[in-house]
């Protein structure tokens, strides 16, 4: 029978999980401390520690390495409402199997206790990279948030980054995704070598082959001299390819050979020369969609995307803007951020769209700094929004909409406000018919078909929203 050792002092959460390993017939021991669980350890080395990263006395992560020692075949997952990239790194490096932010379902322990049990856990030996050194090398608040959705996202660097698997970060502009490609160079084996950002819109569309791949002498017009292609300038190290989508369909057959060969012939030559690097991109475009359109090669596309990121927008991690402000304000010489944050500037700033999300956030309080002059920040110091910071697609308004009038909605504490779905509805559904119908000149069968609706339903929700409206005649089609 697997053995499972949770180390928690939080009652609540130890009695939790214990009650829940017991159900799947695991045996199962709590300790409170680490001195406790590790004493426990010495005694009767488990196959599964559940270990929380704070605790009285020794933290979890220096008692993960004694485990090591202790239990070299026991699968530690780490848990932890407190989590930073660091922490993230720290634990998977320190032999972690699995990373756990609280709080989370059981359903998820569970899955990390089975997953666990049914792979053998190598000694950290064979898998623990090289140290980072200390956190100076990337400080732990280089990427900031403590939500549950920011530290998904710690947790997939960690588990990346000592790897060669190319990475593709998504997420909306302003969301951070070259400070993630940042982190994962930095926490890989590849730290001591370059870490070229390429962002692929600013090029030359004529000139994307030649600076990616290099080019030798008159390979081309006003080629005067041989010149190295970023790639190979990056030998050892990481590219960070951003805006992805932009990549032109014959420089992409060419990116393709040198995931598939390592290897890069410069534009002008027939000679191919080996090339050593890490790809990281980053899109706020549908890759998928493009893909489907023949915009971007579908065989390119599953080689970039070995393991994604997906960065949240700001609006879906409102929890982070307190900790972001003061982050931000630190770095701009702000002496006490946390004075200079009044509890009404806290609120303005969480009920504020942010369609710009981290990057508009930190503007805004670069300018409101300015205007406070050391003094605490109010909503009044704050510039209005910039329209042509928000989101690029109609479809990304529309959702940003969606969000702000739910949020409203809940807030509201109004004892009518319940079946928003239906109250969403009643809102969106006459706007989308009258808009259908009016493009297609009133055709209701047309409109059916573009709405993906039976003719029968179409008419129902005309006489629901326009009931004078004349019936539809018995012959549409004639």
């Amino acid at each position: 029978m697997p053995s499972i050792l949770i180390i928690d002092d939080e009652e609540p959460i130890a009695w939790a999980l214990r009650r829940a390993f017991e159900r799947e017939k695991y045996r199962v021991g709590t300790a409170a401390t680490a001195e406790e669980g590790l004493t426990q350890a010495r005694r009767s080395p488990p196959d599964v520690v559940f270990l929380d990263v704070r605790l009285p006395g020794m933290d979890g992560l220096t008692a993960l390495r004694e485990l090591q020692k202790l239990a070299p075949a026991a699968a530690t997952v780490v848990m932890t409402a407190h989590g930073n990239l660091s922490t993230a790194v720290r634990a998977v490096e320190g032999g972690a199997f699995d990373y756990l932010a609280k709080p989370f379902d059981l359903a998820q322990a569970l899955d990390a206790a089975r997953r666990a049990i049914t792979r053998q856990h190598r000694p950290p030996g064979d898998t623990t990279p090289a140290s980072t050194g200390s956190d100076t090398d990337l400080s732990p608040d280089a990427i900031v948030g403590r939500s549950p959705a920011m530290q998904a996202v710690f947790k997939r660097i960690a588990l990346v980054a000592p790897t060669a698997a190319c990475v593709l970060v998504t997420g909306e502009s302003g969301t951070g995704k070259e400070l993630v490609a940042r982190a994962v160079h930095a926490h890989s084996p590849r730290r001591a070598r370059p870490f070229l950002p390429v962002h692929v819109a600013a090029l030359n569309p004529n000139l994307v082959e030649s600076e990616l791949f290099g080019h030798v002498k008159g390979a081309f017009t006003g080629a005067e001299k041989a010149r190295e292609g970023l790639l190979s300038v990056a030998h050892g190290g990481t590219v960070f390819l951003d805006e992805l989508a932009d990549i032109p369909l014959p420089v992409q057959a060419k990116l393709l050979r040198v995931l598939e060969r390592q290897e890069v012939v410069p534009v002008g030559s027939g000679e191919a020369h080996p090339v050593d690097v890490r790809i990281v991109s980053a899109t706020h475009a549908d890759l998928s969609a493009a893909v489907r359109a023949g915009r971007f090669r579908h065989d390119l596309f599953y080689r970039l995307n070995v393991y994604p990121i997906h960065l949240p927008p700001l609006r879906d991690r409102a929890e982070d803007i307190p900790l972001l402000a003061e982050h931000f304000l630190r770095k701009f010489g702000v002496a006490n951020p946390a004075a200079a944050l009044l509890p009404e500037t806290l609120a303005f700033l969480k009920s504020r769209p942010w369609p710009g999300n981290v990057r508009e956030l930190r503007n805004a309080l670069e300018h409101a700094a300015i205007e406070a002059r050391g003094g605490p920040l109010r909503p009044g110091h704050f510039p209005e929004p910039i329209s042509a910071g928000g989101p690029a697609t109609v479809t990304e308004r529309l959702q940003s909409l969606v969000v702000e009038w739910a949020r409203e909605q809940v807030t509201r504490h109004d004892p009518a406000a319940e079946e928003l779905y239906q109250r969403l509805l009643d809102v969106v559904e006459p706007a989308l018919l009258d808009e259908v119908l009016r493009q297609l000149d009133g055709n209701r069968l047309a409109a059916a078909r573009r709405l993906g609706l039976a003719r029968a339903t179409v008419r129902k929700m005309i006489r629901k929203y326009h009931p004078s409206a004349p019936e539809e005649p018995d012959d549409p089609e004639g």
